[in-house]
């Protein structure tokens, strides 16, 4: 019997609205506004993402991991850049849930299910779903299915969605029809939104998207390819609880596919007869990439700005990101390249992230370890790198760290100029008790890839692992730079607060620690640990400041939540309390042989 995923209900109104409403218009005209703006401001719309994605944290569904993060952000990103809005800034994350599916929220927020990143066959599959779900954020069409239905305000959405999360927690032998009734409400809202709103902007999200795709050097075919291979799902004899979630929340009709291929052909042809112009010189010096709305000028093979991102666009909105993604960008592009080689380049490196995510979202290490071990043995085409790194990381999972180490060691040999197998093997020495090796190892990769969040965090946990204050100290240093750009991650947060302890601060420990309580959608509990700071008697004028800044900020949140009688216990239960949050606060068919362990 199939167990029923908790985020089809709680993400059944964020994903509906990404397809929402019908408007009397062909969509190849262009967009000439709306009063979508009056609905929600765009600081209020994002501070409504990071509410949601705070209490996703809090309900175990976020996939929070370095390279990942760093991976999808930096493909999302890529897909921005060419947007109508590459200004708008975006949060990329992965959700730990089998399913296929992928939704938007309020204010640029994109989750993408772990179960449909392995059910991609490439890279430009990925991205054609990211490019669709882009296109929904920047056109609105998320704020403009409530203002199409002025009373289905997104606090009211939200609080309804609550409903049905507390419902799920509700004891079996309770009597009340609470949940069912929050779910026929929701289940009512969402059936009118989706019959009324979804083909004029999916058909929007279609067009806009494959131009994304064609622009960003992505396979523009690859759009009509995943949604053809989705609806094959829907083959005479199929099973109903087999179909994908994807196809629930956005239709898939033969129309529709064909139509995008016909759009996909047609920016394919147009993109290449731009980009023929002049893409190698003949010197090799340099190269422009042009397309129909820009030029891309690319400077002298191997050259690079400090921070080590090729200038391959120079309007790419990477600080809007928060994150160091240098070592990514430079794992998938490089200037010397032609456009086919960093195609080429990419893909690999995609490889990589997908069966880093099959592994990391599996509840089932052993399993997911015999998945691969019984592939590698029983089929040729599967002995690949990117398989045998998913090995890697199962075998470390499943606690067979000599196994790993081995598989590991083999990788690195093969590909020593890899950060990713690096980090795998260091990982694998550390399990086997080799510390000192996997430190030397990633002090080596420090001088390459100075500033990458997957190396600090690995290093500062190696050090932490050692237990003096030196070491503590040392682990401070790697970890504050990583904070300075990227505050609004969790796992750092916390490694920090161990790293500060150890060091003999715990002042700056017991701000860590708050802000990860924060984060994971716990703000009583966070807003409490910052009160029992301030008691301290030992706090200097700036420590009493920061302290007390923070305070300000989340006692608003917090009695909001008082005020909707929400306890602390519940909290991380959405639709409470999103307007609450002040500025500036809230920071399968993927299987070769048809057995994944996510299946």
């Amino acid at each position: 019997m199939r167990r029923p995923s908790l985020l089809v209900p709680l993400l059944a109104i964020p994903v509906l609205l990404a397809g929402a409403p019908a408007r009397a218009v062909d969509p190849q005209l262009p967009n000439m506004g709306s009063s979508a703006g009056a609905i929600a401001s765009p600081e209020e719309q994002r501070r409504y993402g990071f509410y949601v994605l705070h209490e996703l944290r809090k309900q175990g569904m976020v996939l929070d991991d370095a390279l990942l993060n760093d991976y999808i952000n930096t493909l999302g990103y890529r897909l921005v850049a060419f947007s109508p809005k590459p200004d708008q800034p975006f949060t990329f994350f992965v959700v730990r849930d089998p399913s296929i599916n992928a939704f938007a929220l309020p204010g640029g927020f994109v989750g993408v299910n772990a179960g449909l990143i392995t059910t991609t066959a490439s890279e430009s599959e990925l991205a054609a779903v990211l490019a669709h779900e882009i296109s929904h954020v920047t056109q609105q069409h998320l704020v403009r299915a409530v203002e199409a239905e002025q009373k289905y305000a997104p606090l009211i959405v939200l609080a309804m969605v609550g409903a049905i999360v507390a419902a799920s927690h509700q004891s079996p032998y309770s009597t009340s029809n609470a949940d069912i009734g929050a779910i026929a409400t929701v289940q009512g809202l969402a059936q009118q939104l989706q019959i009324n709103f979804t083909r004029a902007d999916e058909a929007e999200a279609d067009r806009i998207g494959i131009q994304l795709l064609a622009k960003a050097n992505f396979d523009a075919n690859a759009m009509a390819g995943f949604f053809g291979r989705m609806q094959q799902a829907l083959r005479p004899g199929f099973d109903e609880n087999d179909v994908p979630t994807l196809l629930m929340d956005h239709p898939v009709t033969t129309e529709r596919i064909s139509e995008a291929k016909a759009r996909a052909e047609a920016m394919t042809k147009e993109i290449e007869a731009s980009v023929r112009v002049g893409e190698v010189q003949p010197d090799g010096t340099e190269r422009t990439l042009a397309t129909s709305t820009e030029h891309v000028t690319v400077s002298k093979a191997g050259t690079a700005p400090a921070g080590g991102v090729p200038p391959l666009n120079p309007a790419l909105p990477w600080p809007v990101l928060g994150r160091d993604s240098s070592a990514v960008l430079n794992a998938l592009l490089r200037p010397s390249e032609s456009r086919a080689e960093q195609r080429a380049r990419s893909e690999a490196y995609y490889e990589l992230m997908r069966e880093r995510t099959r592994v990391l979202a599996s509840t089932q290490p052993m399993q997911t370890a015999a998945y691969y071990g019984d592939n590698l043995r029983n089929d040729p085409q599967f002995v690949g790198v990117a398989n045998r790194y998913g090995q890697a990381l199962a075998l470390i999972r499943a606690g067979d760290a000599k196994q790993a180490r081995a598989v590991a060691e083999k990788l690195v040999a093969e590909q020593p100029g890899s950060l990713v197998l690096q980090l795998a093997l260091g990982q694998a020495e550390r399990m086997a008790g080799a510390r000192d090796a996997a430190l030397a190892r990633y002090a080596r990769l420090q001088t390459e890839f100075p500033e990458n969040r997957a190396l600090a965090l690995a290093q500062a946990e190696a050090l932490l692992e050692i237990g003096d204050q030196a070491s503590a100290k040392r682990a401070q240093e790697l970890l504050r730079p990583q904070l300075a750009r990227d505050d609004e991650d969790p796992d750092l947060q916390t490694v920090f607060a161990r790293a500060c302890e150890l060091a003999g601060d715990p002042v700056r420990a017991g701000e860590a620690h708050a802000t990860a309580a924060y984060l994971n959608g716990r703000a009583e509990d966070a807003l409490n640990q910052l009160k029992q700071l301030l008691k301290r008697n030992d706090l200097d004028y700036y420590q009493r400041s920061r302290i007390e800044a923070r305070i300000a900020e989340l006692t608003p949140i917090v009695m909001e939540l008082r005020r909707r009688k929400i306890k602390p216990a519940d909290q991380g239960k959405l639709g409470a309390a999103v307007s609450a949050c002040p500025p500036g606060t809230c920071g399968t068919l993927s299987s070769p042989r048809n057995n994944s362990p996510l299946q």
